[in-house]
């Protein structure tokens, strides 16, 4: 099977709301979603597709040089295939050609394999964010020098 990453548009919202059911405690609501893909001028979405059924989502926010990872998310019945590497890759992508210079995101410090996946492009954890979730701390992690190669410049492949 073959996944491609496309921009979210509105008609994707439903189903990306329903992942996000599956795969967060406090998910965000479907007018969440509608309002960045709709409204914000300074968000980017991205679906991962395959066979015309939407598997995985990411968005970021990039304001003056920098990316902010709002969302990564993949079905449960999806993950472990790559997928969320397809996605991270491109969010990466998109941010340097908006010309970001860094990219940060917040992960549950529980949530070990979203923490492998960044370490792996080269994410570094840099600090905490006290009750960032109703019910646990996040881990700040940056990437710097997003305009440098990490070594992953060939995780686009297919999983």
């Amino acid at each position: 099977m073959t996944v491609t990453i496309e921009p979210m548009k509105f008609s994707h919202v439903d189903r990306v709301a329903q992942i996000e059911k599956m795969v967060y405690r406090y998910p965000w609501t479907r007018h969440a979603f509608a309002g960045e893909v709709v409204d914000n001028s300074f968000a980017s979405y991205y679906v991962a597709v395959e066979d015309d059924e939407v598997v995985g989502y990411a968005g970021i926010w990039i304001i003056l040089d920098e990316a902010h990872v709002t969302n990564l998310a993949v079905c449960p019945t999806r993950q472990n295939r790559g997928v969320g590497q397809m996605l991270l890759y491109h969010l990466i992508k998109v941010a340097r050609e908006k010309g970001a210079l860094r990219m940060t995101l917040e992960v549950r410090f529980s949530n070990r394999k979203a923490q492998d996946l960044y370490k792996k492009f080269g994410f570094v954890s840099c600090g905490v964010r006290p009750n960032y979730y109703r019910d646990e701390d996040a881990m700040i992690m940056w990437l710097e020098d997003l305009q440098r190669g990490h070594g992953f410049e060939g995780a686009e492949g297919q999983p």
